[in-house]
């Protein structure tokens, strides 16, 4: 069964169908922030559910946000109905303090937000993951992000958009050394990471974000959908 829309007149309308509810989780960080304003902004969707630990100081009118704990979401019950998952949640291990934390947030709170999301009737999710992720990966951080990819995938979702950009870049919240000191060169550099390298090209978080929203409203494939450099690039166009 093809995912998407249930009739074909609303598959022909494709982006300008309305009345969508919209579950995300992540609305604080760098590519949150910038789905929740698209999604606000969307014709799809008539109500934006944002799953939070402290208030976004945004008000809309298709906005509503619950005070949800992320150790416990099995015990949320006021969740309406909802169309469409979008999880933004990540950190860094050195962030987050410690491996097992780190694990927490970009593993357990995923798939946690992803069985909340179904149990609500859920039907299509898009996350945002990370180039290289592979259950089966050496690297730590990479390894996790294919758990969580295989998980959420093995829900029962009838779409997963599953999208792996390389460095993100925008305007954080929080300051990352790191990135601050790599970001410079990875722009310099871009244009020459051709072939296989493009999937590591830097990308805006503003175009991953609109990525995502564009994905599960104009794409009734059905299935895994796995979207790097130049899928992302393409859909935020």
């Amino acid at each position: 069964m093809p995912c998407g829309f249930s009739s074909q007149r609303e598959r022909k309308v494709g982006m300008s169908l309305q009345g969508r509810t919209a579950l995300l989780a992540g609305a604080t960080g760098l590519v949150g922030r910038s789905c929740l304003e698209r999604l606000l902004e969307h014709p799809a969707y008539a109500r934006v559910i944002v799953l939070v630990r402290r208030p976004t100081g945004i008000n809309h009118d298709k906005l509503q946000e619950i005070r949800a704990d992320f150790d416990a979401l099995e015990g949320v019950s006021s969740l309406p109905a909802v169309d469409d998952v979008f999880i933004t949640l990540g950190t860094t291990i050195k962030a987050a303090g410690s491996r097992p934390a780190f694990a927490k947030v970009d593993h357990d709170y995923v798939v946690s937000v992803a069985k909340l999301g179904k149990r609500a009737g859920a039907r299509r999710l898009s996350l945002v993951s990370s180039i290289g992720a592979d259950r089966t990966s050496m690297n730590f951080y990479l390894r996790v992000k294919g758990e969580a990819e295989r998980d959420i995938s093995d829900l029962g979702y009838e779409c997963v958009d599953i999208l792996r950009p390389s460095m993100l870049l925008g305007d954080r919240t929080e300051h990352r050394a790191g990135e601050a000191f790599a970001t410079p060169i990875l722009r310099g550099v871009s244009g020459a990471m051709i072939g296989p390298l493009r999937v590591y090209r830097p990308i805006e978080a503003r175009d991953v974000a609109a990525a995502m929203v564009a994905g599960l409203v104009s794409d009734a494939t059905a299935g895994v959908r796995i979207r790097t450099f130049d899928d992302i690039r393409q859909l935020a166009s």
